[in-house]
């Protein structure tokens, strides 16, 4: 069965003074139809990077989306010009995206209403009034109180949870097929975040749309996601269901993140674990395993091989690694931290 969305073998690399940065490096994924998916991993991983180069927002220069394929409604997107009536046409219309900062996003000098009725001037061609009334009805269903009384207010009058339903409202305008969600919860505190992953899922739910959310934090997407995507150094190192990844996880990373996770089982006396040393340098990689100096499961195979490809796991669940972390051990990490 065809997937809604497929991303094969994406690379998108930057130019600069210091040198070549391979932000994506041959990262592959797939969305089917009213799925939610989560992309997880650290600052800097290549999370944002992978899902702008899909809808070819990256800025060129200095960025470049060297290979691969987005293959969406039986056309490859990495095909249209950057600025194509096609791909603008895709942009906001039939894939929606929600950006990490709001207030960066939104447009200061336009009310909340003027930004989505042009959305659906634009794509939908609705007359100003039918888009309105649409604009209002969003608003509502995205939780803004007193919507009506709200609707000509700017972005700086709203707070950072409000500013990120409105821009959900947006996002949702044209009853996208699939609704990119990077980083939705970075400007907000910790009491908003579930009530904002809540809005977003009801509503996928109601447009019988689908969703990628973009987090760094993997317990955050748990209850929300039906599979996960985990990322490091520009690639994809692990990959299955939630449960596969939060039961059976297989890479020495992805252990590493769940370990640096608070749990509601913990004791006070317990500390939470984190992964030693820093991320590689994009701009010098190194010719085996990324994520080496830092795995505690490292093995002289590791020290001698390139980096691994994703090989089966069972089930849904790929996981580019050398090591079979045994499932004791593993536990025995998990006890001791």
């Amino acid at each position: 069965m065809a997937h809604l969305l497929e991303v094969k073998n994406l690379r998108t690399y930057f130019h600069t003074e210091a040198g070549l940065v391979k932000a994506v490096d041959g990262v592959s994924f797939h969305l089917d139809e009213r799925e939610i998916i989560g992309v997880v991993g650290e600052s800097g991983c290549g999370k944002s990077v992978s899902q702008l180069s899909m809808l070819q927002l990256i800025p060129t220069p200095p960025g470049e989306i060297v290979s691969g394929e987005v293959l969406f409604e039986e056309a490859n997107l990495l095909d249209y010009r950057q600025n194509s009536p096609q791909l603008r046409a895709i942009r906001g219309g039939k894939i929606g995206f929600i950006f990490q900062e709001p207030m960066t996003s939104l447009n200061p000098v336009l009310t909340v209403t003027r930004q989505i009725t042009e959305v659906l001037e634009l794509h939908l061609k609705m007359e100003k009034h039918a888009a309105q009334s649409r604009a209002l009805e969003l608003l509502k269903l995205v939780g803004i109180p007193d919507a009506a009384r709200r609707m000509n207010d700017y972005p700086h009058q709203f707070s950072g949870g409000m500013r990120q339903r409105v821009m959900i409202a947006m996002a949702l305008s044209c009853n996208p097929k699939v609704l990119i969600a990077d980083e939705p919860t970075t400007a907000v505190d910790v009491t908003i975040q579930a009530q904002l992953l809540e809005v977003m899922k009801e509503m996928v739910e109601r447009f019988r749309s689908s969703l990628v959310i973009v987090t760094h934090n993997l317990g955050l997407v748990a209850r929300y996601v039906q599979r996960i995507y985990v990322m490091y150094a520009g690639r994809v190192v692990e990959s299955g269901t939630v449960k596969e990844i939060f039961g059976d996880r297989r890479h020495p990373y992805t252990i590493g993140l769940l370990k640096s996770v608070p749990r509601l089982d913990q004791t006070k006396s317990e500390r939470l674990v984190p992964i030693e040393g820093l991320p590689p340098n994009q701009m010098n990689m190194p010719p085996n395993c990324a994520f080496l100096p830092r795995c505690p499961y490292r093995i002289a195979r590791c020290e001698r091989e390139a980096w691994p490809i994703l090989r089966p796991a069972g089930g849904k669940h790929f996981v580019a690694c050398h090591v079979d972390v045994d499932v004791k051990e593993r536990a025995r990490e998990t006890a001791r931290s």
